[in-house]
């Protein structure tokens, strides 16, 4: 049966390879919760690397002896948790000399293109109204809170279409690895496969080919495979087929 080493005290206190594990395991894991609680994304490139070199650092302590004073082993702990974080934060940060590389997005930048292209998609209506399948529905489509006789002027509109733009492409981000997010994403792509997610749906294009490829960094590839996303059942609807290539324009803008 398996016992606990004898001064499990002092280990579970001081020693330099059990902290660097359980600190490796909390930013692997606490972001992770944290986008469950609020919603709101984080980084994973910094994360990603910051726990994984905090948990080779934690196999390399096991090799250091452990017999130090109380406060030299915090020293020491605290000295090797400032190296792992700034190797982190030098491998996260993206390089400025990859091919291709393009400043990352933010959330305005892509919002400023993409709600006026999803508008002029979508068309708008400003009294609530039942959809084919009889879900109540209102403005650029929106259907969240919406019931009969409900009426948004078009400002309501606009606001509530970019607040549910922004939560499809902070959906969809999680699904693009940190090379794509820095080098492959600016805002006209990011408006691109935002306009996709937010027709198809986030996973449906989160888990697509046209991610992978995007991912892997095929960006023309990608942006081909937008198009895929144009029929209804086993047929190709010609208003989706006009917009897929619309949004395959605007994802190939900066493509040589």
């Amino acid at each position: 049966m398996p016992r606990l080493v004898a001064d499990w005290r002092r280990v579970l206190l001081f020693s330099l390879s059990f902290w660097l594990m359980f600190i490796g395991l909390a930013v692997l894991i606490l972001p992770e919760l944290w986008y469950r609680q609020t919603g709101q994304d984080y980084d994973p490139n910094i994360a990603w690397w910051l726990g994984v070199l905090l948990l080779v650092a934690a196999m390399g302590g096991r090799l250091l002896e452990q017999g130090l004073a109380p406060w030299k082993e915090w020293l020491r702990i605290a000295a090797v948790a400032v190296i792992v974080f700034l190797l982190a934060l030098l491998l996260a940060w993206p390089s400025t000399a990859a091919p291709g590389n393009a400043a990352p997005a933010t959330e305005s930048e892509t919002l400023d293109i993409a709600v006026p292209f999803i508008a002029k998609e979508e068309g708008k209506r400003n009294r609530a109204y039942r959809d084919a399948v009889g879900i109540w529905t209102i403005c650029y489509g929106s259907t969240r809170g919406v019931y009969a006789g409900m009426f948004l002027n078009d400002e309501q509109c606009l606001a509530l279409l970019r607040a549910e733009v922004a939560e499809h492409r902070t959906g969809l981000h999680r699904y693009f690895v940190p090379a794509t997010i820095f080098v492959r994403l600016p805002p006209t792509r990011d408006a691109a496969y935002t306009s996709t997610a937010f027709n198809v749906g986030v996973a449906g294009i989160g888990k697509s080919t046209a991610t992978r490829r995007l991912n892997a960094g095929d960006i023309a590839g990608g942006c081909q495979a937008l198009t895929w996303f144009d029929k209804a059942g086993k047929r190709v609807l010609r208003g989706l087929f006009e917009r897929r290539k619309r949004e395959k324009a605007l994802c190939m803008i900066g493509v040589k």
